[in-house]
């Protein structure tokens, strides 16, 4: 007989180094929207799913085992606002969001201030702190013949000791902002 062991807890991953992720935005459940992100290893690391229509009210960042990492809503529609909410939409109304955005880009969250600014190009940006330094960069992927993938493959690069799952959500308010997701 087979034995079963629960995985383990899934805490939010920071490293020491730089780190390089892939986005595809596509979504692996047929019929929804969202993206896909795998890390230096070809592994899926993130989810992103939008069960209803690009550009929705309600967006979901998970791990690869499903959980629920961030709740992502539309607020105010035609003032262009989004909130953050850690975990499923279960408890949304226990806490307070871990980060707010408005329609230019800036970010209030929980570990800082951020901006979201756009570079040469529809799908290029970068994610920039309160210090002016760039914390994480998006930009069409190449591949290794340095042949530049359609415009729904983005590299994303993580400096060190930044929250990965707290720049996926940014990254997702991003692309919502864009009507990408």
């Amino acid at each position: 007989m087979a034995k079963v062991h629960p995985l383990p807890p899934v805490v939010p991953k920071v490293s020491s180094k730089r780190e390089s992720f892939t986005i595809w935005m596509k979504s692996l459940v047929m019929q929804a929207n969202g993206c896909t992100v795998y890390n230096e290893n070809g592994e899926i690391v993130y989810r992103v799913d939008n069960y209803e229509k690009k550009g929705s009210n309600e967006v979901y960042i998970m791990d690869l085992r499903g959980k629920v990492l961030y709740t992502i809503l539309r607020r105010v529609w035609f003032l262009g606002r989004w909130e953050g909410y850690k975990g499923d939409s279960s408890s949304l109304n226990k806490e307070k969001p871990k980060f707010k955005v408005t329609k230019k880009g800036h970010v209030n969250a929980e570990a800082g201030c951020y901006t979201l600014e756009a570079l040469a190009g529809k799908s290029a940006f970068k994610i920039i702190d309160c210090r002016g330094g760039v914390v994480a960069e998006a930009r069409r992927k190449k591949s290794s013949s340095r042949v530049v993938l359609g415009e729904d493959v983005l590299s994303l690069v993580v400096e060190p000791h930044v929250d990965h799952s707290l720049m996926m959500a940014l990254v997702t308010v991003y692309g919502l902002m864009h009507y990408r997701l």
